[in-house]
C-alpha cells in the first residue's frame, strides 16, 4: 500500500516539519522588517494570562496580610479595652464604700433637720452581729460624751442602744440581739408592747393583748415608754402575728439594714419629746372618693 503524502507517517512528518520551518521563517522575515515593538506586543499578549494570575495572587496575599493586621489590631484594642474595664471596675469597687458612706452622711444630715434633738454622728467600725456574742462598735466614746443606754438610729429606722462605753469607742446592742428590748407601739391600734430580738434580722413584739387587731405590713414605732427613744421613730413592719395564750406574738421585719450600716446618729440620754410619724392608712371603708 502506497503511503499517504500528508499522513502521520515518516514522509508526512517530514513535510509537516518543512512547512513549519518555512512558515516560521516567513513570519520572522515579516516581523523582522517591521517595527521592533511587534515582538514585544506578541510576547506581551502571550504573557498576559500569567501576568493576570500573578497580579491576582499578589492582591490575595495583600488582602490576607491586611486582614491579619486588622485582626491583630482588633485583638490589641480588645485587650486594651478589657484592661481599662477591669481598671474601672476596680476603681468602682474601691470607691463604692466611700460613696455609700457619703450617701448615708447626706441622709443623716437631712434626718437631723427633721428630728429636733441634739444628736451626734458616729461611724460603725465593727459589725459582727451574726457571730456568737457579736455586736456593733462605733468610733465615739466617753471623749464624745456618750453614756450607756443612749438610743442609736439611722435614716431607715432604729438600730439599737449603746451597751458599753470606753474612752474612744462604744459597743451597740442592736434590736435583733437576744437580750435587746425596746418599747414599741403599733401604728393603727396604738397598742403598746415590747420588741425583743430573736436572732440575726429577727424580732418580735410581746405583751400585746389578744383582742388587738394587727395587720400585716403595719408600721411599728417606738412608744417612748423606755425613756431611751422618743415616741415615733420607725422600728419596722409587721410580718405576721399569732395567738399565744392571752397575748399576741407579732413577728417584725426591722426597717434598719443592720448588716449594711456605716453611719448612725446617737440620741441624747432620756429624750422627752414625741416625734411626729406618718398617720395610719385609712381603712378601705373610709376611703373618700
Amino acid at each position: 500500500m502506497r503511503p499517504r503524502p500528508w499522513g502521520w507517517n515518516p514522509t508526512g512528518r517530514r513535510r509537516y516539519a518543512i512547512l513549519a520551518i518555512w512558515l516560521g521563517h516567513i513570519g520572522w522575515v515579516i516581523l523582522g522588517h517591521g517595527h521592533p515593538g511587534r515582538w514585544e506586543s506578541v510576547l506581551g499578549t502571550l504573557s498576559w494570562p500569567a501576568r493576570k494570575l500573578s497580579a491576582l495572587f499578589q492582591q490575595g496575599r495583600a488582602s490576607r496580610s491586611g486582614q491579619v493586621n486588622n485582626l491583630k489590631q482588633a485583638q490589641y484594642e480588645l485587650t486594651l479595652t478589657r484592661q481599662r474595664l477591669e481598671s474601672l471596675q476596680m476603681q468602682n469597687a474601691q470607691q463604692a464604700p466611700r460613696l455609700q458612706e457619703a450617701d448615708e452622711a447626706i441622709r443623716l444630715l437631712g434626718l437631723k433637720k427633721h428630728v429636733p434633738l441634739e444628736m451626734k454622728a458616729a461611724r460603725v467600725i465593727v459589725n459582727v452581729r451574726t457571730a456568737p456574742f457579736g455586736g456593733m462598735v462605733i468610733d465615739q466614746g466617753q471623749d464624745a460624751g456618750l453614756v450607756k443606754d443612749q438610743g442609736v438610729f439611722c435614716p431607715e429606722g432604729v438600730v439599737g442602744r449603746i451597751w458599753e462605753v470606753s474612752t474612744h469607742q462604744a459597743s451597740l446592742l442592736p434590736l435583733d440581739a437576744y437580750n435587746a428590748s425596746t418599747a414599741v407601739m403599733l401604728a393603727q391600734s396604738r397598742a403598746t408592747g415590747v420588741l425583743q430580738g430573736v436572732g440575726p434580722g429577727r424580732a418580735e413584739i410581746r405583751y400585746v393583748g389578744g383582742q388587738e387587731l394587727v395587720q400585716v405590713g403595719e408600721p411599728v414605732y417606738t412608744s417612748g415608754l423606755d425613756r431611751v427613744f422618743p415616741r415615733g421613730l420607725l422600728v419596722g413592719y409587721v410580718v405576721s402575728s399569732h395567738q399565744e395564750g392571752p397575748e399576741l406574738r407579732i413577728d417584725v421585719a426591722l426597717a434598719a439594714p443592720l448588716s449594711r450600716i456605716h453611719q448612725v446618729l446617737i440620741l441624747p440620754p432620756q429624750p422627752r419629746i414625741e416625734l411626729p410619724h406618718p398617720a395610719a392608712p385609712p381603712s378601705p371603708g373610709k376611703v373618700k372618693p
